[in-house]
């Protein structure tokens, strides 16, 4: 009997585990939207203990940092382990109009939510023009 090779296929299996597909990400799924003023950016991390989450900032970069434990038993048999393991990174470039200094972090049931507020100085504002003797505002 022949077989054909694809010497290619284990180092596709490996791609995919480590760095997932689009349909399946291998680690920290990401969704971030707007409500009013604020930025959220919410990370699935099930399996992660909270201390072991650390948050950076250095100038618009996020960095978030997490380590999910193998759970089986040191001397166990494993039989098939398919939710990865180990040190997870993702970095979020943040834009200058975001108010870096008072992120929120927060985690529950295996999400960890970030609250980012608008910068004051990004926000709109009015401008009061003077000239002769009225007085005009327009907006900004």
């Amino acid at each position: 009997m022949l077989m054909r090779t694809d010497p290619f296929r284990e180092l596709d299996r490996l791609t995919q585990q480590v760095l997932g597909t689009a349909a399946k990400p291998a680690a920290m799924p990401m969704d971030a939207f707007r409500v009013g003023d604020t930025f959220v950016v919410e990370l699935d991390l099930p399996g992660v203990a909270p201390e072991s989450i650390d948050l950076d900032v250095e100038r618009n970069v996020l960095t978030v940092r997490a380590e999910r434990r193998p759970s089986a038993e040191q001397n166990a048999e494993v039989v098939i382990t398919e939710r990865p393991a180990g040190m997870f990174s993702r970095q979020l470039f943040l834009g200058e109009t975001l108010d870096t200094e008072r992120i929120d972090a927060s985690y529950e049931a295996g999400v960890l939510r970030l609250t980012i507020p608008v910068a004051e100085q990004a926000k709109p504002r009015k401008i009061t023009i003077s000239g002769g003797d009225t007085r005009k505002q327009i907006s900004g």
